[in-house]
């Protein structure tokens, strides 16, 4: 089990990035959260087996048509207990 924490910018707002990763990472089995940030970026916890994990943040590294992602900074957080994944409002 492992939880990263992630901010990924470029064109990633207004663009459904948000809604389709919470698609993707319940598909996944993961659990976490998504947001926009009032900078222009986005920012996620994800959190579930490494193999999950990472299926994300390949789907993150690319983003939903329409999107442009520039760069995706990943590091280590602490696990929580959580079990679904959610869009929360911005920060």
């Amino acid at each position: 089990m492992k939880r990263v924490h992630v901010i990924v910018r470029g064109d990633v707002q207004g663009v459904g990035y948000r809604y389709t990763m919470r698609i993707i990472a319940r598909e996944a089995g993961v659990s976490g959260w998504v947001r926009n940030r009032h900078d222009g970026s986005v920012e996620a916890e994800v959190q579930g087996g490494a193999a999950e994990v990472d299926e994300v943040l390949a789907w993150m590294a690319g983003g939903p048509p329409g999107s442009r992602v520039d760069a995706a900074t990943v590091t280590d957080a602490p696990l929580q207990e959580q079990s679904s994944f959610e869009v929360l409002p911005t920060a």
